[in-house]
């Protein structure tokens, strides 16, 4: 977690730009129902019947401190969309050192899945465009992304969508406006902020923790 916390804390460096990533997966839900025609000055109304669809993965990724993202929509999260992904990801940094990407532990988020997607010297170009920086396990809500994800499922994902191909079409084009307005995030949870508000668990790794606490 500090080792995340300290990585946020950094100046902006367009050479090793740090970047937050996820997958959220999103279900594809229909109306049995036709829902009643939309009248001027009336809310929506839609049959409380409904059919599930399938479903599909939302793979995206922001930077926080200038805003500028990028979304997938697939119809499974493997370690292909994996790769593709981060194959677009390394495009919109051309001239970076390296990305610096914050992702979960999930198995497909290493680079052997550009080894098994690419051949051997494409998948170890791949690899070293990125640094990869992982969350600690059940702490998902260090990744950025994730406040992103909440933006979306409020814009967009709250309600029925029967089909992948207007799901992507609806997704790719509120992210695509929320990129022209460079909406960023100011991330205000520091170390030492941690070190107050966590300190129980700090003081179960090592008691001299306890001088963090807040008296």
């Amino acid at each position: 977690m500090e080792q995340l916390l300290a990585l946020y804390a950094l100046p902006y460096d367009l050479a090793y730009p740090v970047v937050c990533y996820d997958e959220r997966p999103c279900f594809l839900i229909g109306d049995k129902v036709e829902p009643l025609a939309l009248q001027s000055g009336q809310v929506r109304k839609e049959h409380y019947a409904y059919e599930k669809l399938g479903s599909c993965a939302l793979l995206a990724a922001i930077e926080p401190l200038t805003g500028k993202r990028l979304a997938q929509v697939h119809s499974q999260r493997t370690k292909r969309e994996y790769t593709q992904f981060c194959q677009a990801l390394a495009a919109q940094y051309p001239t970076a050192v390296k990305i610096r990407l914050v992702q979960d532990n999930l198995n497909t988020h290493d680079a052997s899945a550009f080894y098994e997607n690419l051949p051997a010297d494409e998948a170890f170009a791949l690899a070293e465009r990125f640094e990869f920086h992982f969350t600690p396990k059940a702490a998902s809500w260090l990744n950025m992304i994730e406040i992103e994800f909440s933006a979306l499922a409020r814009q967009c994902l709250d309600r029925r969508i029967p089909t992948l191909e207007q799901l992507e079409r609806e997704i790719l084009t509120l992210v695509d406006a929320r990129n022209a307005k460079r909406t960023k995030i100011t991330w205000q949870f520091s170390i030492q902020t941690a070190r107050v508000k966590l300190n129980r668990h700090y003081t179960a790794v090592h008691g001299e923790n306890h001088k963090f606490k807040k008296t």
